[in-house]
């Protein structure tokens, strides 16, 4: 739920700017057409929620798991401290790109995005592989974005 809420929030500052500001910016050739990105990340940000639930289903099912000295970084609630922190980088993207018009400063979040993401996966991956994999396609996802972010901060 925390991370369709996160993606509401964005939201907010992306839909008064898609028929203007973004619109004329110039953008790369890899640019997709504008109707793939809210059912992509609609279907992202379902797959964070789920792989976090799933996390947080490891917590009740082993409540050793949820301590810090868990051991082995399988600490849950680290993670989902964790998870719940990177959702503000992923709002902050939004805000700064598309509220602001700040694209520099976006690519620097996108690329702290793109670094926490990894760390997600890698800390899910240690209590819940299956939470791990259902992040796989974010990461791939903002990997492109990043390419996006840059291509149009050149641009323009």
């Amino acid at each position: 739920m925390a991370s369709l809420a996160a993606g509401a929030v964005g939201s907010i500052f992306i839909a008064g700017n898609i028929g203007t500001w973004y619109a004329g910016l110039m953008k790369p050739v890899l640019t997709p057409p504008g109707w793939v990105f809210v059912p992509a990340w609609i279907t992202l940000y379902t797959l964070m929620g789920t792989a976090a639930f799933l996390v947080w289903r490891a917590r009740q099912e082993r409540p050793a798991f949820a301590k810090v000295s868990a051991g082995r970084g399988e600490c849950v609630n680290c993670a989902l401290v964790f998870f719940f922190t990177h959702l503000i980088f992923n709002v902050l993207w939004s805000i700064f790109f598309f509220g602001f018009h700040l694209a520099f400063i976006a690519l620097i979040d996108i690329f702290i995005l793109w670094a926490m993401i990894a760390a997600l996966i890698f800390m899910f991956w240690r209590i819940n592989r299956t939470a791990a994999l259902l992040l796989v396609p974010y990461l791939l996802w903002v990997s492109f974005a990043v390419y996006l972010n840059f291509a149009i901060f050149l641009l323009n």
